[in-house]
């Protein structure tokens, strides 16, 4: 499926849209805090940052003085790819949601393959329009998309996109599972998921909450690649809650170690991927 058997891409989202310091302390929410966390992730063994931002309240945003704050302190830390979020809101205008890698010329970047009723509480929309305006830009600036697949039609829209010429292979999809509105995090779906793909994609998954690591070890046995991160899971264990996103980092390089695999490197990471900086 376009992957190295040995490597692993290991991509780590720390911060997300959610949760708050009322959930955890822990989760970093502000540039300092989020590319320090980034760079230790970095020295434990991650290979991707998923980055998401938060505005003066801690509050879901796609400020671009925010992300333009935190890439630049990242980049200034270490080599880790730089994956930014095009969805860190809801109902922002598209010009919003693609300024950050637009301007700050990211190696990857979010594309959410549909529209979808998020958490039974909003509507997560990515209109037909959208999405053709997202891909040719994406195009236009020499990033990648990381194609974002929360039920099994956005699969058939990545394809239809494909075809079309907005999106260009080899696609890059990451799976996630366990979403309220979502496809259920259950191995039955990811084994069904990654088998609408073309053969020469490169795969990741991820279980929201307490799918985590069902997800993480199925992941791995049918050879994807992995995220791991407070955006998707706060608890290291059943109501232990994890105190870095280090934590979370660690115990997937151990897993991958026991399975006679290895985390990629950032260089390797952008070799399997076809990135530009590769």
């Amino acid at each position: 499926m376009g992957n190295s058997e040995e490597k692993v891409i290991l991509t780590v989202a720390t911060t997300g849209a959610w949760p708050t310091k009322k959930e955890t302390p822990y989760v970093p929410l502000q540039p300092e805090e989020i590319a320090e966390e980034i760079y230790q992730c970095y020295k434990a063994g991650a290979s991707v940052a998923h980055i998401h931002v938060r505005d003066d309240e801690d509050k879901a945003s796609m400020s671009f003085e925010k992300f333009e704050k935190t890439v630049k302190l990242v980049r200034e830390k270490c080599d880790i790819v730089i994956n930014l979020t095009t969805s860190g809101g809801i109902g922002l205008d598209d010009d919003v949601r693609m300024k950050p890698f637009i301007e700050l010329k990211p190696e990857i970047a979010s594309y959410d393959c549909g529209s979808m009723n998020w958490q039974h509480s909003t509507v997560f929309e990515n209109s037909p329009q959208f999405l053709e305006k997202l891909g040719i830009a994406m195009q236009e600036n020499d990033v990648k998309p990381e194609i974002e697949i929360f039920d099994a039609g956005m699969v058939y829209n990545a394809l239809y996109y494909y075809k079309k010429g907005i999106l260009k292979g080899p696609l890059h999809f990451q799976f996630v599972l366990g979403v309220p509105g979502g496809m259920a995090a259950t191995v039955e779906n990811l084994v069904y998921l990654k088998n609408l793909i073309p053969e020469d994609s490169t795969w990741g998954a991820i279980g929201i909450g307490k799918q985590h690591l069902p997800i993480l070890y199925a992941t791995l046995a049918l050879g994807g690649n992995l995220r791991v991160g407070m955006e998707d899971n706060i608890f290291y264990k059943k109501g232990q809650l994890a105190t870095s996103n280090v934590e979370f980092v660690e115990r997937t390089k151990r897993t991958v170690i026991e399975m006679g695999k290895e985390i990629a490197t950032p260089a390797e990471a952008r070799k399997i991927l076809g990135l530009k900086n590769c």
